[in-house]
């Protein structure tokens, strides 16, 4: 990576040289220009070579870098570019070129509910309307799925800072269980999106249980800078999120081993994108494929094999085939009329 940054810088340099019409720059001009520019930049001492400045026209005035340059000589002496408006600054975007800068303007978009971003909206705004200069025409050939009106996201920013800051804060948090918010201290210890939605981690003041919040539950919150916050060294998010699927955590249960029956419509979809790091394919049958996968039984995994509807079979344990049994029997009776 250095050679190729101290290459960059003598490219620039170079072109900054021939971009000044108001001087001649002999070959000797541009070495002393570059030499000068890697001991500012780089602290390089040693200087350029007569040679490397030669190499570097040349690979200017090639399309290797897509730079195409019209370096010429004038009077068998002097460099100058032909065109008198050209630079290695601003030239135009490839179709392929474009298509990179929207998906990387698609990924950022994904980070502007965080004031900690913030100042990457006037870059995204830059970035579209390049795009949409150079080539306005041309459409998005990557699409991310966001939800820009979900509730909750205006608290992202100031739960970022929390976590970052090792701050408690008292929330107002109403469950959709309960029937107005209550009042929570809580020592915030990871932000994390699951689904298309934001979940704050962390422990209850009083309490050593790791739980999780909605974001979209939370009402208002506060940061608390009187009050100690509470760390948890043990705490590390690979290895709690390591047998689950989701978020939620069933305190005191453990990994077990779920075994599913894939018919052959969905096989392949189960065997391109596994349900869980831990699937395995036991068994091929006529009609699909038995996979396992070890896990704790939650929420998020019921709604996960329901999501599949009569592509899926649970064939144990039992009592996790027995609720989803019940499920599927709840729901068929809105469709029995």
């Amino acid at each position: 990576m250095p050679a190729n940054r101290n290459a960059l810088i003598r490219y620039t340099t170079i072109d900054k040289c021939l971009r000044n019409r108001y001087r001649l720059w002999t070959l000797e001009d541009l070495i002393d220009a570059c030499s000068d520019a890697l001991y500012e930049y780089e602290g390089i001492d040693k200087g350029v070579s007569r040679r490397t400045v030669q190499m570097d026209i040349q690979m200017m005035r090639s399309e290797k870098l897509g730079y195409n340059a019209p370096i010429i000589v004038q009077d068998k002496k002097y460099y100058t570019y032909e065109d008198p408006v050209y630079s290695i600054t601003q030239l135009p975007l490839s179709d392929q070129d474009l298509n990179k800068l929207n998906d990387a303007v698609e990924i950022l978009k994904q980070f502007q509910g965080f004031n900690h971003f913030k100042e990457m909206t006037g870059l995204i705004h830059k970035l579209e309307n390049k795009i949409h200069s150079e080539h306005s025409s041309s459409r998005p050939v990557m699409h991310i799925e966001r939800n820009e009106d979900l509730k909750g996201l205006e608290h992202l920013n100031g739960l970022y800072k929390a976590v970052l800051n090792n701050q408690v804060i008292k929330i107002d948090y109403q469950s959709f269980k309960a029937k107005k918010a209550n009042r929570i201290y809580f020592n915030p210890y990871l932000l994390k999106e699951y689904n298309n939605r934001w979940f704050l981690i962390g422990k209850m003041k009083k309490g050593d249980m790791i739980m999780n919040l909605a974001l979209d539950r939370i009402h208002s919150f506060e940061v608390m800078d009187e009050i100690p916050f509470k760390e948890d060294p043990t705490f590390d998010p690979n290895t709690y999120y390591e047998n689950v699927i989701g978020v939620t955590i069933n305190s005191g249960l453990l990994p077990r081993i779920i075994k599913l029956f894939i018919n052959n419509d969905n096989k392949p979809y189960i065997l391109t994108k596994p349900l869980h790091w831990s699937q395995r394919v036991l068994e091929e049958k006529k009609e699909g494929i038995v996979v396992s996968i070890r896990v704790v039984p939650n929420f998020e995994l019921e709604r996960l094999i329901l999501g599949f509807g009569p592509s899926i079979e649970v064939l144990s344990p039992p009592s996790l085939r027995k609720k989803i049994g019940k499920l599927v029997k709840a729901a068929s009776e809105y469709y029995s009329g």
